[in-house]
């Protein structure tokens, strides 16, 4: 049985979107948007979803959103369209298609970064903010090694070389990941060729590449902290990997002073990023959502 139900609409250029609705019958607790990162999609927060529409004592409807270029979301034939302010619109538009006006909402890395232009464009839907592993200030390290991810071979033969391939990118900074929780994570970044076709695709426009490789990592990266510091009216968490190689430490100091309410999860053996969906983390995600329904 399918716990979710596909969500398709417009975005304001005419593009199609797609997203997934769960627990829509959970219609009385303030509901959860979640937005992935920059070449993830909607199933990096399926077990979370499920989780707080199904278990959590508190159930809620959760959308989780594909942004143009991703998942099953329609591809932009300009790539410069592939930015966070077109992104946070497209959010809104789900949001609007959805049915939802007010949400929590959960952004994963670049999610994260649409979370602060939300706050600066749309407060009023906001009810509280999670940043899981992002903040206003990027390391220049973790965007070199997202750069290369994504420049790196588009395909994969089979499931298991698809989860031999993350693994190996991936179990310095996961070093407790099973078998089982690498072939999880390769299905969510995965899909099956079209057409028919043998072998397997990263779930994302291979354009998005393009957006890096105009990065000059010579120069000081564009901050957003005056965005930032739009979520100041906002109940705020911050989760990060304790491996992580996008969000230093200094980073988080300067977020806790800027917002001393922010609470904060430093979650071990994880980098860039952790998982939501590991029952301690989708047990506190939980436990905040529930403490800031009547903020």
């Amino acid at each position: 049985m399918q716990h979710w139900r596909e969500l398709t609409y417009s975005a304001f250029d005419g593009l199609k979107l797609a997203g997934r609705c769960y627990g829509w019958e959970n219609a009385k607790a303030v509901p959860v948007v979640c937005l992935s990162g920059l070449s993830r999609n909607s199933r990096d927060f399926h077990e979370l979803a499920m989780y707080l529409s199904r278990e959590a004592e508190t159930k809620r409807r959760v959308l989780t959103l594909d942004y143009r270029g991703r998942g099953r979301s329609q591809y932009d034939a300009n790539w410069q369209n592939y930015n966070p302010a077109i992104e946070a619109d497209d959010a809104i538009q789900g949001m609007v298609a959805a049915g939802l006006q007010h949400a929590h909402f959960i952004g994963t890395s670049r999610g994260g970064l649409i979370c602060m232009l939300l706050a600066a464009m749309r407060p009023g839907i906001m009810q509280s903010v999670i940043l899981n592993d992002i903040g206003p200030e990027i390391a220049g390290a973790g965007l070199v090694r997202i750069k290369k991810t994504l420049e790196a071979a588009h395909s994969a033969r089979d499931w298991a070389d698809a989860t031999e391939r993350l693994k190996l990118a991936g179990e310095r900074d996961f070093p407790t990941r099973s078998p089982a929780d690498w072939e999880r994570h390769a299905r969510m970044i995965y899909r099956e060729n079209d057409k028919g076709k043998p072998g397997l695709l990263r779930d994302f426009d291979p354009k998005l590449n393009k957006t890096l490789a105009e990065i000059d990592l010579d120069s000081p990266l564009p901050t957003m902290w005056a965005q930032f510091a739009g979520l100041a009216k906002h109940p705020l968490m911050l989760i990060r990997g304790k491996n992580t190689d996008l969000l230093d430490e200094s980073t988080v100091r300067k977020m806790a002073e800027m917002h001393p309410g922010m609470e904060r999860i430093e979650v071990p053996d994880a980098g860039h990023v952790p998982d939501l969906g590991e029952r301690p983390i989708a047990e506190r995600v939980a436990a905040f959502l529930d403490k800031n329904d009547g903020h």
